[in-house]
């Protein structure tokens, strides 16, 4: 028993607008599934049987407060010409520089025109082969704690775990990294971005669910109502979702 990262869910109040900026972003696919909702992942992407992490844009009334982000984005790039001409390219979509605190660093800190913050990293090797995202960032405490937890939840590897951050990635060695970073700072209101998770087939929705609970997992109402999915925190009350396959 154990569940895949599969998704990137990020609120927006105007979906379909956010959805297109991701989709340029990443030079992924662009569909508007059903009202209020807008996914954004590579062709021939199947979200049942996953080889990367994608992302789904989900419109709701609330607009976003002006408290950083817990989960953002970090995008690869091969070169320093690369990620200079990214920046560019992204600014030209409706990007905007964001400051978080991150002081003179090689990389550069923007949001995307709902100001969700997100990272365009100057090159590094380790992110060569992870495709357009090369880690999904979530802010952190405790990241031993949150490695107790998420290395239990997840069948994903774990590469490293320290006092200032924990690291994984995919079995199969593809897709992005997932990093727990550790961050001053707790939480400041509702996540406005958060993971989706999905089990393989051969395993209970509920049975995971179960397990999770027995983790440290507890229930979240967000006012989802009568909804096939499961909206759960973790112990630093991450909010998450186990998805149902069907």
């Amino acid at each position: 028993m154990a569940l895949r990262p599969v998704l990137v869910n990020i609120k927006a109040l105007d979906c379909s607008a956010v959805g297109r900026f991701w989709g340029e972003a990443l030079g992924w696919r662009v569909i508007d599934e059903e009202p209020g909702a807008t996914a954004v992942k590579p062709v021939g992407f199947d979200w049942l049987d996953p080889v990367t992490v994608c992302v789904d844009v989900i419109a709701v009334p609330e607009p976003r407060t002006t408290a950083k982000n817990r989960v953002h984005l970090d995008l690869a790039t091969t070169s320093v010409a690369h990620q200079a001409e990214l920046v560019a390219r992204l600014r030209s979509l409706g990007a905007t520089p964001a400051d978080v605190g991150q002081g003179d660093v090689p990389w550069t800190v923007l949001a995307d025109p709902e100001g969700n913050e997100f990272c365009v990293l100057e090159p590094r090797e380790i992110y060569r082969d992870t495709g357009p995202i090369a880690r999904v960032v979530v802010d952190c405490a405790d990241p031993r704690a949150m490695a107790r937890f998420w290395g239990e939840a997840m069948d994903w590897t774990l590469h490293e775990v320290t006092d200032d951050r924990a690291v994984w990635r995919s079995a199969k060695e593809v897709g992005p990294y997932l990093e727990f970073l550790r961050t001053p700072g707790g939480r400041t209101g509702p996540d406005r971005v958060h993971l989706d998770l999905l089990r393989y087939p051969v395993d209970d929705q509920e049975a995971e669910v179960a397990r999770l609970h027995a983790l440290g997992a507890t229930d979240l109402d967000v006012g989802q109502g009568d909804v096939p999915w499961r909206c759960l925190a973790d112990p630093e009350s991450h909010e998450f979702c186990v998805l149902a396959r069907a």
